[in-house]
Parts: C-alpha cells; sequence; structure tokens
C-alpha cells in the first residue's frame, strides 16, 4: 500500500504559520537565487476554452533545501465574482517523490506580502514616516502587518475605491493592528503626502497615478492574475527607478511591463535590480529624486519556500505528537 500524502487545508496552514519565520524563509530564497543554488522558471498561463477563466502555474526549485514543486493558481469565471483558489504540491529532489499538498491561499497572502515588505525594508529610506495602503481585504492587511515593524511610521493611512461602502466593523481589522492607523476616503488624496505607498488591490486597472504625488515615494504592486492587470498607467513606467521580485520573469509577466515596452519608451533593462540583488546587495542606487516601484508578480520559488518551512513544521508537530 503506498503512504499516504499529507494534505493540509488552510485551517492548518493558518496554525502552522505561527511556528514559522515567513520573512527569513524569503529572504534566504532569494539570497539562494542570487547564489544560483535555486531555480524560477517564468510562470505559465493556460487560458480555459470560451474565455471560462484561466490558471496560473509557478514552479520552483530550491536545491539547498532539497526541495522543489509547484503552485496551481485558478482564476474561474463565475457569478457573482470569479473563484480564484491555489493549491501547492512540494516535492523531494532526493527521491523524486511528493511530500506534502497544501491550500496555498493563506501561503499565498503571506509570502506576498512578506516579499512586499523585504522589498520596502530594502528600498525605503530609513527615514520613511508615512505610509499609505490601497486595499481593505486579507492582503492589504497582511501588508500592514509585516510592514508594521519596518520603520517608525508617523502616519498610516488605508484606503481603497470601495472603503466608502465599509462597514467600521470591517474596518477594524485594519484600526484594531495599531493605534496610528487611519481610515482615508479617495485613493488619490491618502497617498498624496506618503513616503512608501503599498497597493494591494484585485483591479485590473490603474488605482494610481505617481504624477499626482508631492514627494518621491517607494510604490508596491502587486496587482491581480487577469489578463495584463496594473495598478498604475503603463506610460508612467520610464520615469520612474523600477525594481521587481525577479527580473528574468516579471517583465513577462508583469501588465504595466508588457504594455509599456511596446511604444511607451521602456525597456526591461531599466530596472534598478529585485530582490535577489537586493538581498545580495548588488542592485543599483535609487535616485532619490524619482519615484521608486516595486512590482511583485509572485514567484514559484517564494511558495516553494514557505511550503517548504510548513512542512518542515508539520513533520515536527507529528514527530512530538508520537513521542
Amino acid at each position: 500500500m503506498s503512504r499516504m500524502l499529507p494534505i493540509l487545508d488552510d485551517a492548518a496552514v493558518l496554525a502552522l504559520l505561527g511556528e514559522v519565520d515567513v520573512p527569513a524563509a524569503l529572504r534566504d530564497m532569494f539570497a539562494g537565487l542570487h547564489a544560483g543554488a535555486a531555480v524560477q522558471p517564468p510562470q505559465s498561463l493556460t487560458l480555459f476554452p470560451n474565455d471560462a477563466g484561466d490558471f496560473i502555474t509557478y514552479a520552483g526549485v530550491l536545491a539547498g533545501e532539497g526541495t522543489f514543486g509547484v503552485k496551481v493558481s485558478p482564476y474561474i469565471v463565475a457569478q457573482p465574482r470569479p473563484v480564484i483558489t491555489a493549491w501547492t504540491l512540494l516535492m523531494s529532489t532526493e527521491t523524486g517523490e511528493p511530500l506534502m499538498l497544501c491550500d496555498a491561499r493563506r501561503l499565498t497572502t503571506e509570502r506576498t506580502a512578506a516579499t512586499t515588505a523585504l522589498a520596502v525594508d530594502l528600498i525605503a529610506d530609513a527615514s520613511a514616516r508615512d505610509l499609505t495602503i490601497v486595499g481593505t481585504g486579507d492582503v492589504a492587511e497582511a501588508h500592514l502587518r509585516r510592514v508594521l515593524p519596518l520603520r517608525d511610521w508617523r502616519s498610516i493611512r488605508v484606503t481603497s475605491e470601495a472603503v466608502a461602502a465599509k462597514t467600521a466593523s470591517a474596518l477594524s481589522r485594519f484600526t484594531g493592528l495599531d493605534p496610528r492607523v487611519a481610515i482615508v476616503s479617495g485613493v488619490e488624496a491618502a497617498a498624496r503626502d506618503a513616503d512608501v505607498i503599498l497597493l494591494c488591490t484585485s483591479s485590473a486597472g490603474p488605482v494610481l497615478d505617481p504624477r499626482t504625488l508631492t514627494r518621491p515615494a517607494v510604490i508596491t504592486s502587486i496587482s491581480t492574475n487577469a489578463p495584463r492587470a496594473h495598478e498604475i498607467p503603463p506610460e508612467v513606467l520610464a520615469s520612474l527607478d523600477v525594481y521587481c521580485d525577479y527580473r528574468a520573469t516579471a517583465p513577462l509577466s508583469a501588465g504595466e511591463m508588457v504594455i509599456a515596452q511596446h511604444g511607451l519608451g521602456w525597456s526591461p533593462e531599466a530596472i534598478v535590480g529585485d530582490l535577489p540583488e537586493l538581498v545580495a546587495g548588488a542592485a543599483g542606487p535609487r535616485d532619490p529624486t524619482r519615484h521608486a516601484f516595486f512590482r511583485s508578480i509572485g514567484l514559484g520559488l517564494e511558495d516553494i519556500a514557505l511550503a517548504t518551512v510548513i512542512y518542515r513544521a508539520a513533520t515536527r508537530q507529528a514527530q512530538e505528537a508520537q513521542a
């Protein structure tokens, strides 16, 4: 009889996340990618027939950790809203056998926020004091949790295009995290004087125009997996210092980058640095007179790195329970 493959649902993953150091796992992963101890192929988009949706496949190899795997994230057209799920399969580079299958929704949220936080810590000035978060969902909340300890924030503004429709109870997940958090109506007003602006929406089109800002800021973007989705206007990309999670893959998938490469005066060669280079201290310097734009598309290696530490935490718990 074949052995049972551990399958972790969302509740199990959530419980184990408190047992692992997410930022450290990602920093080590990006360092390994820079050192050649990891492999990150481009993500793969597969369309469903009849415009019924798509799924993105994120793969990666962490040779230094002895693991590889793939996350599959579908976007299924449905009413009243699309269905979006994600599952990660972790495998061993030593035996070639599967180690774990886990619900990756929570991992996706946490690794996305932790990746953004790592970029903010490495790109933003140490003197950054004013923070704006655009988004009021789970991903935005995770971003706030991850960036809170990075700087001595003077102001923390949270907004979204739908913030006026949110109840005080729904927004308490943000105001309850820190007394400095203020809910602001209007994205432009909330972002105008910020040092760091985190775009955490599922919008397929621009939610912020950097040209409306009053001073140079670090702007981060995650967007969604809708075709060519972007949270800033593609035409402004040439005026920004551009960073990304991985320069070999981001320009192939990030909506504003794909669009800006076609007649808008921007080339991937203009990318100042990616996270492997930033972690290794090998990225180019930021121009303090320009906005810095960090774009994350999500890497298979981020999912594999977190799945690896989750798997080890689950294994440890199982062994302790049997002892």
